[in-house]
């Protein structure tokens, strides 16, 4: 009886062990394949990692979900590669973790790629799983399974449409803009919304800035202008005036009534050619947080955001589209300064007309991020946030 006992605790521990060293090799695998560099150092190390993590047993695919939270653009997609080559051979043999793939994937915290992954190999070990998960991620962090919820939404409220049930329709049109980021199905569920009598606020659903003071326009003959550093760029005080292309120019206010915040520099300032102005604002923000600035312009142009420049882009007349550029930075708690240099060229075409821009602020996934208004915050001077290159 004790030689027996002996030999299950010997068994056991001898199964321990294993384990922990299996989990320090896929520690020291990952690892590899993280140290690899952008311009190739230590790509073969970490393509011989990727090799034998793909060999690796089921247990090593939450500690690779996990390690993509911190993985680079290059490091990320051969992590990903060994995750699926592990997960398709647990899918074969019937050992995919379920459980350990839906923890994962309701933790919002993690990176939201990573977690869609994660839920794309939980269905095809649990298709019960998208009926069970999707439905609570309408405002989730990761755009895919936000949009996946939305849809289901809008799927709905349309078949309430179809049978007579208008009010029922409308609350559930509702509830899928709450979610809806993307365009299509923001105007999918307008459109709807709109013959049922109900109004939206798209300007404040997508959280564009709509109210702006313009100076200009400076010149940018030959497309000489971009780099050189205007008055603007060196203080920020809405009451002065400069010498610009045509004679003094000053800041003025505008604002766009248009539903998708298009300010149209041409319209309010005059279709000059060859020229530049700056457009300025400031959004109050309640708490210090990180955010994307979401940019739509056929123009070059730069960004600051409290005198520190955050993107520039020489590029003229690609077209104009919601959500061209986006751009991260970080809001600081109270009043933020933004302004944007807009640079129009030269050419004569019907096509290279325009001069305007479209600009919102929100988070990762899209969301809106509207500022705050406080009579204190509106006191405050505009005059300070001196620009740096």
């Amino acid at each position: 009886m004790n030689q027996r006992v002996w030999l299950y605790a010997g068994i056991a521990c001898g199964l321990l062990m294993t384990t922990v060293a299996a989990a320090d090799e896929t520690d020291q695998l990952i690892a590899t394949i993280q140290q690899v560099g952008q311009q190739g150092e230590g790509h073969e190390q970490a393509t011989a990692a990727v090799r034998e993590l793909s060999q690796a047993d089921p247990a090593a695919l939450a500690d690779i979900l996990v390690a993509l939270d911190t993985a680079g653009p290059l490091s990320a997609n051969w992590l990903r590669g060994a995750f699926e080559a592990v997960a398709q051979r647990a899918l074969e043999n019937d050992a995919l973790p379920a459980e350990t793939l839906e923890a994962f994937v309701l933790d919002r915290s993690h990176e939201p790629r990573a977690r869609r992954m994660a839920y794309e190999w939980l269905l095809k070990a649990d298709p019960s799983a998208e009926d069970r998960l999707i439905p609570e991620m309408i405002e989730d962090p990761s755009g895919e399974m936000r949009r996946d919820a939305v849809a289901r939404l809008v799927a709905a409220a349309n078949q309430f449409l179809e049978d007579g049930e208008e009010a029922k329709a409308t609350t559930t049109f509702r509830q899928a803009l709450k979610g809806a980021v993307d365009d299509d199905q923001v105007k999918a569920i307008v459109k709807p919304l709109k013959k049922l009598g109900e109004t939206v606020d798209l300007q404040r659903h997508f959280g564009f800035v709509t109210n702006w003071h313009v100076i200009g326009p400076f010149d940018n003959t030959d497309m000489k202008g971009f780099d050189v550093t205007y008055p603007p760029e060196q203080e920020l005080d809405l009451s002065a005036e400069y010498d610009g292309k045509e004679g003094t120019v000053r800041w003025e206010e505008f604002s766009t009534d248009d539903e998708y915040g298009t300010f149209d520099i041409a319209e309010l300032t005059s279709p000059y050619k060859g020229a530049i102005s700056y457009a300025a604002t400031e959004f109050v923000s309640p708490d210090g947080r990180d955010v994307e600035f979401r940019l739509g312009t056929a123009n070059a142009w730069k960004l600051w955001l409290n005198g520190e420049l955050l993107f520039a882009r020489e590029e003229y007349h690609r077209g104009m589209q919601l959500d061209q550029y986006r751009v991260r930075g970080r809001l600081k708690p109270g009043r933020n300064v933004l302004l944007l240099k807009v640079c129009q060229n030269e050419q004569t075409q019907d096509w290279a007309q325009k001069w305007s821009f479209q600009f919102r602020v929100c988070d990762f996934s899209g969301k809106a991020i509207l500022p705050v208004r406080s009579e204190s915050a509106a006191r405050e001077s505009s005059t300070d946030g001196k620009p740096k290159s």
